[in-house]
């Protein structure tokens, strides 16, 4: 049958192809069926969230970024939905600047844009130099057509969020409709010089912001056709960076949902052990321990921080294995790599390796501690006033040593440890640290000088992560250690002491590792 007999052409002549997706649809459209629609549903109520928490800390970081940019309008949108497949969108995450800046977390505000509009210097919000206000799409109400035809806005499909007058309680900023988004990003651009105001935009965030500002410079500039825009990139890439880089040392709040964040991944850590009798019958026994850790994420928190590598035998030894899809044999090491993110939407990052059947064999034993006694050095090293960078040093240098008792390194440990050398790394490729909060990544944007080269600061928050990978197919090394990989990775808070392991409640060593699971297996 061609698709004229079959009555397919007529249906889909002349439609637009992004109506399409609602083909499925079955939705009345008679008059009366809007009426009832709009009818008969009780009053919203009228009573306002309390402040948030957060607000004065992300008010106090606003401020922080102001002095730094007086004078010109700072554009921080949240994001939009992103479509998973087809007409189905993924669970919304704002950017992790807008949610540092605001203190919003969930999935309260798609689409949403923070604008630090630039005032007299010392006369805006908190004595900073600019005033800042959310623009923000509210659902529709009751008696909109979108309440129940809209599946990406309406409440009839999404559930309730919160309105304009709950955002503005909440967050102590004025909240706007999204209408009047375009006006407040776009108004009065132009040179400087000539009264005009300058913008900076957190770019590649929302695609239609990055338009409108694109379109405005080039519409307002005194000489388009030679505008240069590499100069108008390196503005933007600046509040990028700088949006990083005020995220460097943590503020209390931010402190407090870190350890709320490491507790809840502790637990899924515990859910993990008393799910490895069912992984190792199951032939996809990574995806056992994939999913008791996930289930407790969304329990206890927002979400994963990151996709969880559960990683069996020879695939702990591939250091970002996310496919999940092996086997857990009862003699292998499992490398789990897995982390909460909180509802704040700051996240933990925590490594163990643990014995499947629950006790180490003599290698694995001491590959692991070796990568402990690399760990402890690396702790030692996380002080106040130290450089970033000799937290890997110290962790390296003590992975180094052990390769070359074990007969490993190819050449003296010097000259694997000088600059010029570095034949330990086949090991250990990884580095041994990064800074964590709001991404698992966290400040990933900051200049060099300012991370890897930085000094060590109390407040900050990173991990201590060294490991040893030694695959299968690697003939440099005796076959006792092959297909073992070890990592132990802990959140550690510097303090004015040094550091605090925020995972500690996750035993370390191994004698503890193997007494913890016997007593969870022993419950269980």
């Amino acid at each position: 049958m061609n698709p004229a007999e079959s009555g397919l052409e007529e249906l889909s002549e002349g439609q637009p192809l992004e109506d399409r997706v609602n083909n499925r649809s079955q939705r009345p459209t008679s008059q009366a069926f809007k009426d009832f629609m709009s009818s008969g549903w009780a009053p919203e109520s009228d009573a306002l969230p309390e402040a948030s928490e957060a607000a004065p800390y992300a008010a106090a970081r606003r401020r922080a970024l102001s002095q730094r940019f007086p004078g010109e309008r700072l554009v921080i949108p949240a994001g939009p939905l992103k479509v998973r497949s087809n007409d189905t969108d993924y669970r919304f995450r704002p950017h992790s600047g807008f949610a540092h800046l605001t203190g919003l977390g969930l999935d309260h505000e798609p689409d949403a844009v923070l604008v630090m509009e630039p005032v007299e210097e010392g006369t805006g919000d908190d004595g900073g130099n600019h005033t800042a206000a959310l623009y923000f799409r509210p659902l529709a109400g009751t008696d909109s057509e979108e309440f129940y035809s809209n599946a990406r806005y309406g409440a009839f499909w999404i559930g309730s969020r919160l309105g304009l007058a709950d955002i503005s309680a909440l967050t102590g900023l004025p909240a706007h409709d999204m209408s009047g988004a375009e006006t407040a990003i776009t108004g009065n651009v132009g040179d400087p010089q000539f009264g005009g105001v300058s913008v900076r935009l957190l770019r590649k965030v929302d695609e239609m912001v990055d338009a409108l500002v694109d379109t405005v410079r080039y519409n307002t500039a005194m000489d388009p056709e030679n505008m240069d825009f590499s100069a108008l990139d390196a503005k933007d890439e600046e509040l990028t960076e700088a949006l990083s880089e005020i995220r460097l040392v943590k503020d209390a709040w931010e402190i407090s949902q870190m350890r709320e964040a490491v507790a809840a991944t502790v637990n899924g850590f515990t859910e993990v052990v008393k799910a490895l009798p069912r992984a190792i019958t199951h032939p996809r026994g990574e995806r056992v321990v994939e999913g008791a850790f996930f289930a407790r994420a969304r329990e206890e928190g927002n979400d994963l921080g990151y996709d969880t590598i559960a990683a069996s035998g020879n695939n702990a030894t591939v250091l970002h294995w996310i496919r999940n899809n092996g086997a857990v044999h009862a003699g292998d090491l499992l490398l789990l790599d897995a982390g909460v993110e909180a509802d704040s939407l700051y996240t933990a990052d925590i490594t163990r390796t643990l014995p499947v059947n629950g006790t180490f064999s003599e290698v694995q034993r001491r590959v692991y501690q070796a990568v402990l006694d690399a760990a402890d050095a690396g702790f030692a090293a996380a002080r106040p006033g130290n450089k970033f960078r000799d937290v890997h040093a110290a962790a390296v240098r003590v992975l180094a040593e052990r390769l070359e008792s074990w007969g490993l390194l190819p050449v003296s440990l010097e000259e694997a440890l000088s600059e010029e050398g570095q034949q330990h790394r086949r090991w250990m490729p990884h580095g041994t640290s990064h800074h964590l909060g709001l991404d698992v990544h966290d400040c990933a944007q900051a200049r060099r000088e300012l991370y890897l080269d930085g000094i060590i600061e109390e407040g900050m928050v990173f991990t201590i992560e060294p490991g040893l990978y030694f695959k299968e197919e690697d003939l440099t090394i005796p076959e006792e250690y092959r297909g073992i990989g070890v990592r132990i990775e802990d959140d550690v808070l510097i303090t004015s002491d040094g550091a605090e392991n925020l995972s500690s409640a996750l035993p370390r060593n191994p004698d503890d590792v193997e007494d913890w699971m016997a007593g969870i297996y022993a419950a269980s």
